[in-house]
């Protein structure tokens, strides 16, 4: 299918009630997310497939019903939030064919949380291509492939797929309320809905998400557990934090700021891939700043993809809801990438350098409502 016209047809044909009636119904289910794993994604996938794998009246198997597989690199407190949760990490080494040798312990159901792109599942889509008719997806994004999945529940509204997945939980689990969920459950969500807004500090913070995670503090979310466990930071961040501050450039007449790290910082720095995470952010503290962008050096085998030799450079992007506001799912998408207004990424086959000058090009385009032409790389 064309993804332009997959694009045009990204939109909800599914009602929550009827995914968690579908869920319920299945005896096994595999549940995905994108390419590195955020907080969202890892909060949301773990809360379903603790609720799924809870003692119910629609199972009486000691045998888990749900699992989740990751691929890119974690977070470095992946390990800690999952505890005894079944997951698995999908790499080169270890391909999903080969996970499960045996035909039958085939998913029924393929849950997809936080994503729908085939970009953000690359390094699952031989095996996902398939098997897509079994396919459900739940995600907060602006845009995605069609074509992954059949059935969609998408909530552009939400600010983190923490949001609708704790809705899922609670009519999964027949509950009265998300106050109501098992403390496992709530505090992966708590987790997704606390990164995914900054620790409600991003204009995507709304009543319904204070709501949400005061519903999840009730339901026995541990809030300093969960802060502490996410946001402390190792030597080789702080480190790196400082490699990207000092690289920090500002252009279109201060309104963008661009900070990068290269693979050789991340070696001196003795930093883990996801010691980048949140960076970003740094640079949205000066005042002219209505657009922050992070530029890192990677290589394909980083995001679980064929490594080549080509330079590859992965893109975060943040933007104030402040006048001239940007949104940088427009630039996203012109590198293939996308997500939301406020925040976006994106990974380019090119060099850094390359890269910031197309930004430039369109973060300027945007601020001065002058039209750019798509890129050619």
């Amino acid at each position: 299918m064309n993804h332009t016209i997959a694009h045009l047809m990204w939109n909800t044909n599914a009602t929550l009630p009827e995914i968690a009636e579908r869920l319920r119904a299945a005896r096994r289910i595999l549940v995905l997310t994108h390419l590195k794993p955020d907080g969202d994604a890892v909060g949301s996938t773990l809360a379903v497939v603790r609720a799924l794998n809870q003692p119910s009246a629609w199972t009486s198997s000691s045998t888990p019903k749900a699992k989740v597989w990751y691929y890119g690199p974690p977070p470095p407190w992946l390990s800690e939030l999952a505890a005894d949760t079944p997951y698995r990490l999908v790499t080169r080494d270890q391909p999903p064919p080969l996970l499960d040798a045996d035909p039958s312990a085939e998913p029924d159901l393929i849950l997809i949380l936080d994503t729908g792109s085939w970009n953000q599942l690359e390094p699952i889509a031989e095996w996902l291509s398939p098997r897509r008719e079994r396919g459900i997806i739940v995600d907060h994004h602006a845009q995605g492939d069609d074509d992954v999945a059949p059935t969609k529940y998408i909530d552009v509204a939400s600010a983190a797929v923490c949001q609708p997945a704790a809705e899922l939980c609670r009519l999964v689990l027949g509950l009265e309320s998300i106050a109501a969920l098992p403390a496992p459950v709530a505090n992966a969500l708590y987790l997704g809905l606390a990164t995914d807004t900054g620790w409600f500090r991003h204009s995507n913070v709304s009543p319904t998400v204070m709501q949400t995670a005061a519903e999840l503090l009730r339901a026995g979310a541990n809030h300093a557990r969960l802060y502490h466990m996410s946001e402390q930071n190792s030597l080789g961040r702080l480190l790196l934090i400082g490699r990207a501050l000092n690289t920090l450039e500002l252009a279109c007449d201060g309104r963008l700021a661009v900070m990068s790290i290269t693979k050789k910082d991340m070696e001196e720095c003795h930093a883990a891939p996801g010691d980048t995470g949140g960076i970003t952010d740094y640079s949205q503290s000066l005042g002219s700043v209505r657009v922050s962008a992070m530029l890192s050096e990677a290589s394909p085998a980083d995001f679980g993809l064929a490594n080549d030799g080509r330079p590859f450079t992965k893109i975060s992007l943040r933007s104030k809801a402040v006048a001239p506001a940007v949104d940088v799912n427009v630039i996203a998408k012109d590198f293939g990438g996308g997500g939301h207004v406020r925040a976006s990424g994106a990974r380019l086959d090119a060099d850094i350098e390359t890269t910031k000058k197309r930004i430039i090009e369109l973060v300027n385009a945007q601020i001065t409502g002058t039209v750019q032409p798509r890129s050619p790389l």
